[in-house]
């Protein structure tokens, strides 16, 4: 299980996207942060089960940072990358999302020819949220939803969440300005 929380002072957008990314990914438990330190966080994972963390952490107002962490020995050790979001579209501007369907089991979608940076992103996060990932739409039908990530016009790493059967975005759609793989200090 997978322990999703905020930065310390979070803002309202900064819930909403937590609690959009805690429907869209099976097997997450979000929790109100409040005034835990980075070993409250570890020791609050663990008392729910938890063997991961991620953190969203604002820049200017709004969801800016995404830190991915394993708890190890009682305490959280980041996995890269540390992922620097550039925007994010709520659930609620969508408005696709069918009112009280919940999204019960996600695979990502491999997306051809893209740089190597997008594959192992992929691959990082099929590994840390535990989704399989699928080469062809035909392998997904069996699943409720699809988190695809690309590159849009302009450069930019995007993950998305489509619906299916429906095939319709629902969000949250993050765009990505830069990922930073060596967490060394």
């Amino acid at each position: 299980m997978i322990l999703l929380t905020t930065s310390r002072r979070p803002t309202r957008r900064i819930r909403t996207f937590c609690k959009d990314l805690s429907h869209s990914i099976p097997n997450t438990t979000r929790i109100n942060r409040g005034k835990l330190s980075l070993e409250g966080l570890a020791a609050k994972a663990l008392e729910l089960g938890a063997n991961k963390v991620l953190i969203i952490d604002r820049w200017k107002g709004g969801p800016g940072k995404i830190e991915l962490f394993k708890v190890e020995g009682g305490r959280l050790q980041p996995i890269p990358p540390l992922i620097y979001l550039r925007g994010v579209k709520l659930r609620r501007e969508f408005g696709t999302m069918p009112r009280g369907r919940r999204i019960k089991s996600t695979v990502i979608l491999a997306s051809p020819n893209v740089p190597q940076e997008v594959i192992r992103l992929e691959e990082t996060l099929s590994d840390f949220f535990q989704i399989p990932i699928a080469h062809v739409e035909e392998e997904c039908k069996q699943y409720s939803a699809v988190m695809e990530i690309s590159m849009n016009e302009v450069g930019e790493i995007v993950v998305s969440f489509r619906l299916l059967p429906e095939n319709v975005e629902v969000g949250p759609r993050m765009r990505i300005s830069h990922l930073i793989w060596d967490l060394t200090l």
